[in-house]
């Protein structure tokens, strides 16, 4: 199989950085907004939180307001809460925690949204059929680092998430275009994806029940982002992130 990136290596500099656009629809806002008609809002209460909230928007353009799309239900993200992006650390206070490899948390920031996968067989378009030999390497050390391959295709000593026995949270999931950078060790294999149990914690990515994960598939595609934030933090990307909390019309 031939390896499928799960994000791009880009600059080190948040300030150089494709990650802010110079738009006018809002000179400081991340650009993977600047395309993106569909949101996917995750919102905990502090850096700190395992427990975390989402809530999906949609807009007719990217110059017009999110309107929300469904009520916010309850998810859950990294077991130490989250930590900001090497890409995002301008948005970083102090005392705030940086998102490195293997700590266990959440990368706080704004995303594209990538392919859709799972266990679980689907025709969706450009859908990621996982097998006992599929991997994400989680290994900075290696050329393939964030990227979704086979056992095969990696040397044996490489560090790698065997995807096809991570179950049930690899049933269903969702590729996040997380922009690592592997000098960094800035972290890798980013997913929304189902959740070992309502309380449990990721090892850094956002989980739901499975039924969500199937219509956040349907919802996501093309033109999709999501947004990793502390509800804290929301007022540094003010005019960027729609509020969270506003119900769903009807």
């Amino acid at each position: 199989m031939t390896p499928r990136r799960a994000a791009v290596v880009c600059v080190l500099a948040v300030a150089a950085s494709p990650f802010f656009s110079s738009s006018s629809y809002a000179q400081s806002c991340p650009a993977p907004l600047a395309s993106a008609t569909r949101l996917v809002l995750v919102t905990a209460p502090n850096m700190n939180s395992t427990a975390a909230t989402l809530q999906t928007f949609e807009r007719a353009a990217v110059n017009q307001s999110w309107r929300p799309v469904s009520d916010p239900e309850p998810a859950v993200i990294g077991r130490g809460g989250m930590g900001w992006s090497h890409f995002y650390r301008a948005l970083a206070r102090p005392g705030e925690p940086m998102k490195i490899e293997g700590d266990k948390l959440a990368p706080a920031g704004v995303y594209s949204i990538g392919r859709s996968f799972g266990v679980v067989p689907s025709q969706r378009a450009n859908y990621i059929n996982v097998k006992p030999d599929t991997v994400c390497v989680d290994d900075p050390g290696h050329r393939a680092y964030n990227t979704i391959t086979t056992r095969a295709s990696v040397a044996p000593n490489t560090r790698v998430e065997n995807m096809g026995r991570i179950l049930p949270m690899y049933r269903r999931g969702i590729v996040v275009d997380y922009p690592t950078n592997a000098r960094a060790q800035a972290g890798s294999c980013i997913f929304i994806h189902v959740w070992k149990s309502p309380t449990t914690g990721t090892a850094g990515c956002v989980a739901l029940p499975e039924s969500r994960v199937e219509a956040l598939q349907d919802f996501t595609g093309s033109n999709a982002a999501i947004a990793i934030m502390p509800r804290t933090a929301l007022d540094r990307l003010r005019g960027c992130l729609p509020t969270p909390g506003a119900r769903a019309r009807i």
